[in-house]
């Protein structure tokens, strides 16, 4: 990130006059906000935090990790098939209510907890959809507030697909809100979201699962060689993966959908219980009414400087709405210490440096990266090695009954640093941090080889990868 004209102004020194309502105020009290609200106000600042949804954010409610409770009890599923003939007699299903009620124990349980932290910290916590007014003012529910700073974290929403019937798609909330199981389900789209959920309902009895991908494969930002593995995981486990399936419009037929879609051989049409809408997300600030404020977006959100900051100096923004890192948890996490940092020193003090940020699918198998593709350092003219297998016959694998592991790591010829490590498998969440520890701290393939990790582990593995 980064914008001409967005450079910090010296900010006057003066106390807060009564022309301001706050210090600050946070709009949206997911992860790229709420640590900046505590921050300042931990500071002595006038703080108020304000969402038109329960306080918590995409991240701990409609999101990750919700979404990770249902994989937990769907991997018991995926354990016990693995282990079917090993030694281990067990046939488990899912019992859908009861799995959405113990999501539920984390989900609804952290709002209240937010929002009493926040009184502990003397922050006001509000409710409603705030729209700028001026630069320094909003509107929330017909009441103008004034503040002498702003923090946007709105975070991101479904992308809009304009195609007839796409009011009829559930969305990745509803989906996570679902009271029962469906029985027949397309996801329309193949990125993370359509390729977790995917996999939880199959696990879950689902009679048809299946995956409607525009592009040639799904996961387009992971490796094509470990994706390609985990279609052939997907499909092994009945789900159907399309790719090059255009969904040209979705129709209700009494209980049921009609997904039409467009394929290199026609078009086709498949009904199913329910559709989920699972094509991508875009940032959630049509409503800010932004050019009010003098705050300028572009395709990929709100534009900000490395410091964080907006093109009106006394704004700042972070995480999904914003244009600047990965759309991940930890990165709003980092930009918005980044932007708390800067608005405490009244200056750009702080400029975002990425360090190398791992992500993962949570299907079973895992896929996790981190660093660059071989596209990638191909194209910066980087001379490396590629170090590619597929590790079904390693210990780690057999142990487990995981027919579908592997890894892909690139080292530099000259440096024998990793530029990027890519992987399949059980343990790849945790590997895969490893593999960013190891790039952030610049060690080498060599250094990684002469490490000595417990064995035997997942960790054990990495030095035979590099």
């Amino acid at each position: 990130a980064g914008h001409p004209g967005m450079q910090a102004p010296e900010m006057e020194k003066t106390d807060m006059t009564d022309a301001y309502d706050y210090d600050l105020i946070v709009i949206g009290a997911g992860t790229g906000g709420n640590g900046v609200a505590r921050m300042t106000a931990a500071a002595g600042w006038k703080v108020a935090s304000i969402d038109s949804l329960p306080y918590g954010g995409t991240c701990a409610l409609r999101g990750c990790d919700p979404k990770k409770m249902l994989i937990a009890v769907t991997e018991g599923v995926d354990w016990a098939h693995n282990m079917a003939g090993k030694g281990l007699e067990a046939r488990p299903s899912v019992n859908w209510p009861e799995m959405m009620a113990f999501k539920r124990t984390f989900t609804d349980t952290m709002p209240p907890r937010i929002e009493a932290g926040f009184r502990k910290a003397g922050i006001t916590a509000l409710h409603g959809e705030a729209r700028f007014t001026g630069r320094d003012t909003i509107t929330l529910n017909g009441e103008t507030l004034r503040a002498k700073h702003f923090h946007i974290a709105t975070g991101a929403r479904p992308m809009t697909l304009d195609i007839p019937g796409e009011d009829l798609l559930t969305t990745s909330t509803e989906f996570l809100e679902l009271p029962a199981r469906p029985d027949r389900i397309a996801f329309v789209g193949g990125g993370f979201i359509a390729m977790e959920f995917a996999h939880i309902t199959q696990r879950a009895g689902a009679s048809a699962v299946t995956v409607l991908e525009m592009a040639g494969r799904p996961l387009g930002p992971f490796d094509a060689d470990l994706v390609a593995m985990l279609v052939e995981a997907s499909t092994e486990l009945g789900i159907d993966v399309q790719t090059e399936a255009k969904v040209l419009k979705v129709e209700k037929q009494g209980d049921e959908f009609a997904v039409s879609y467009e394929t290199p051989s026609g078009i086709q049409v498949l009904t199913c219980d329910l559709v989920v809408h699972a094509t991508g997300r875009v940032p959630n600030i049509d409503h800010l009414n932004l050019p009010a404020a003098g705050v300028e977006t572009g395709k990929r959100g709100i534009k900000v400087s490395a410091a964080m900051r907006t093109t009106n100096p006394a704004i700042f923004a972070a995480g999904d709405c914003a244009d600047s890192g990965l759309n991940l948890t930890p990165v709003s996490a980092y930009e918005g210490r980044i932007a708390g940092k800067n608005l405490l020193a009244g200056k750009d003090a702080r400029l975002v440096s990425y360090p190398p940020v791992p992500s993962v699918v949570f299907t079973l198998p895992p896929v996790a990266t981190v660093g660059l593709s071989e596209d990638a350092a191909t194209e910066k003219g980087l001379k490396f090695d590629t170090r590619f297998e597929k590790t079904s016959g390693w210990y780690s694998s057999m142990r487990v009954g995981a027919s579908r592991s592997g890894f892909k790591v690139l080292v530099e010829q000259e440096t024998g640093l990793i530029l990027g490590a890519h992987l399949i498998g059980p343990g790849a969440e945790e590997q895969i941090n490893l593999f960013a520890m190891a790039m952030g701290a610049g060690l080498t393939a060599n250094q990684i080889k002469a490490m000595i990790f417990a064995y035997p582990s997942y960790a054990s593995d990495i030095g035979s990868m590099v």
